[in-house]
């Protein structure tokens, strides 16, 4: 994947100045992949021009999940793409698939295991309010379900200022570390912006780890080197699961680490995977997606044995500088809140979980499980040793 191309990615944009109106909107609904191909130019289009998009709702993104659940012959994957069009061009679309869980169906984000956030297509001339009933109608019209569930909904995208008002927030609030580097020169005038404490400390660190050997950051060039790291940060970030006793939803999803060597070699998406290395071993490594001018960290794994020298905090610093040298404006790096990310981050965005009941069932599960149950049960495992927090958290599914 060239830097450059994902990162700069040729402007589409062509924002009318008007307002649609809901009753100039016609909806429809995709099911399969030949419906996803017949409006994949439209897609990308209304993709271009939809500001502040995270890949995770990109046609790319959408073509990555229908392959792999065709390649591991899913016979249970059941998309569900919502769209309104304004005569002859795709104005809104709402990615979702149906799954069945807790004794209820419910409409889910489109690869809802594997994507770090929810949120919906909506042309910047459409009311997001209108444009989300629309789309949940058609949905729900083409596939009925108990509930829809919205995981990690950032603040200000179009799927909040969308969602309904009877919507039910479930769970905490959390952040997203972003650092806004377009709002410096360049990265050294960011870099000026980190407490001189903190950069003291981070060169002393470095300094250490260059004493004992020699020290390095590689960026992978090829599909082969990238999948090498993907590989490795997901055994390193099982392994370190295991120990604290903790789960995750993607990583009780059994189809998760294919999908993510799935990406390795695509050319729709851009994946791209450091490696921070002493010695000729890696002691700290990450990878993600570069995606209209932003990179979007996905996973990452360290060397806990230098701890003592922050190898995650000097990585972050390596990863940041290397894809603000390709004209990265951003780097969203990912729920949730930790001190490493702190260091660099110029904001934190809210981010919080929401599910909007549509039968009786759905109402009662959404209550009792999201909203009463599980977050206390959550708050309660936590609070257990490691040994016993590892079979409870799988069994209640209360990670992630």
């Amino acid at each position: 994947m060239n830097f450059a191309v994902a990162l700069n990615p040729p402007d589409r944009r062509a924002a009318s100045e008007r307002v649609v109106t809901g009753a100039s909107l016609a909806d429809d609904v995709v099911r399969d992949r030949a419906g996803l191909e017949a409006l994949a130019d439209q897609w990308a289009g209304l993709e271009a021009r939809s500001d502040g998009l995270t890949l995770f709702q990109g046609l790319g993104w959408g073509r990555a999940v229908f392959d792999f659940e065709d390649e591991r012959n899913n016979k249970g994957f059941d998309p569900v793409i919502a769209t309104l069009t304004d005569g002859q061009r795709l104005v809104a679309l709402l990615p979702l698939e149906r799954i069945s869980e807790k004794g209820q169906t419910a409409l889910v984000p489109l690869g809802h295991a594997f994507g770090q956030y929810a949120d919906a297509l909506i042309a910047p001339e459409l009311d997001p309010r209108e444009a989300m009933r629309r789309l949940v109608r058609a949905a729900l019209i083409a596939a009925p379900a108990d509930t829809l569930r919205f995981l990690k909904v950032r603040g200000g995208s179009a799927l909040m200022r969308g969602l309904p008002q009877k919507v039910v927030s479930t769970g905490y609030e959390e952040g997203a570390p972003y650092v806004d580097l377009g709002a410096y020169e360049d990265f050294e005038a960011y870099f000026r912006t980190i407490k001189s404490k903190t950069r003291k400390n981070m060169r002393n660190a470095r300094n250490r780890l260059e004493r004992e050997g020699t020290l390095t950051h590689v960026v992978a060039q090829t599909p082969s080197e990238r999948l090498v790291v993907i590989e490795r940060t997901l055994s390193g970030r099982a392994e370190r699961l295991k120990e604290q006793g903790l789960s995750s939803r993607a990583f009780r999803d059994a189809g998760f680490s294919g999908f993510c060597r799935s990406l390795a070699a695509r050319d729709d998406i851009g994946v791209a995977a450091f490696s921070f290395v002493h010695d000729g071993r890696p002691i700290a490594e990450q990878w993600g997606f570069v995606h209209q001018g932003r990179y979007y960290a996905f996973v990452a794994s360290r060397d806990f044995s230098n701890s003592d020298e922050s190898p995650g905090k000097l990585h972050l610093g390596e990863i940041l500088r290397a894809v603000a040298a390709e004209g990265a404006t951003g780097c969203d790096l990912g729920v949730p809140v930790m001190p490493y990310k702190m260091t660099w981050a110029t904001t934190a965005v809210p981010v919080r979980d929401y599910a909007l009941p549509v039968t009786a069932r759905g109402l009662a599960i959404v209550w009792i499980w999201d909203v009463l149950t599980r977050p206390m049960l959550k708050k309660l495992v936590l609070a257990m040793p490691r040994g016993l927090r590892t079979s409870l958290m799988k069994l209640a599914g209360l990670g992630g």
